[in-house]
């Protein structure tokens, strides 16, 4: 199992080792199957190449993303304004238009200012019977003086996020980190396998070699 460096990007076997390969390739019928070597084509790399990238920016957004009660901090304001409460509170008509058109309003009075939470918003919608749940959990964590990116919303509950950024000083930071560990992962994988990939092309002969099919079929 010996190893050479001095080309690894011919082959990482020695001259014997390519040698003993190619006589078992020309040598072994394979159940009748004939075997080429090819390189893999150079398009094909490319196409494995350019969808690993695109999956990667298209899902880093994405990767270990929470609702945060900050991001629903101004729904909680507009749901109690004057105009919202009274539709919502409005008996001529059912508790699902009531509740579709005073969301409609809160929405439509965020969308006409800037937030860096519009994102996580269009990523994690909420709709009015779930703003009616955690709204009370928001308000007291606002009268707390807490951080609401440091609280992720559950179903109906309101929760400390699980999340431990350590700081210099030896606090202890749970907002969503900006560098998930889940894309970490991801990435290590994709080198990994790449390397193993190259790796056990790379100890089999150069593609330049072609086996004689005719000595064992």
């Amino acid at each position: 199992m010996a190893w050479t460096f001095s080309r690894p990007l011919h082959s990482l076997s020695t001259a014997d080792q390519n040698k003993d390969a190619q006589h078992v390739w020309e040598h072994e019928s394979l159940g009748g199957i004939a075997e080429n070597n090819n390189p893999l084509p150079r398009p094909v790399i490319g196409l494995l190449l350019l969808t690993y990238f695109t999956a990667m920016a298209i899902t880093f957004p994405l990767y270990g993303q929470r609702p945060s009660a900050a991001i629903y901090a101004d729904y909680v304001a507009l749901m109690n304004s004057t105009m919202v409460q009274e539709v919502m509170n409005d008996k001529s008509i059912t508790h699902d238009e009531a509740n579709h058109r005073a969301m409609a309003m809160i929405e439509d009075s965020l969308a006409h200012f800037d937030s860096p939470y519009t994102f996580q918003r269009a990523q994690h919608p909420i709709d009015l019977d779930q703003l009616r749940v955690v709204a009370p959990q928001i308000v007291e964590l606002q009268h707390a003086g807490v951080d609401l990116e440091e609280y992720t919303v559950i179903g109906a509950e309101v929760v400390k996020a699980n999340f431990f950024n350590i700081q210099p000083d030896g606090s202890i930071v749970a907002k969503q980190p900006w560098w998930d560990k889940g894309y970490t992962i991801a990435v290590w994988w994709f080198i990994i396998f790449c390397i193993a990939v190259i790796i056990t092309v790379k100890r089999l002969p150069h593609f330049s070699w072609r086996p004689d099919h005719t000595i064992a079929h």
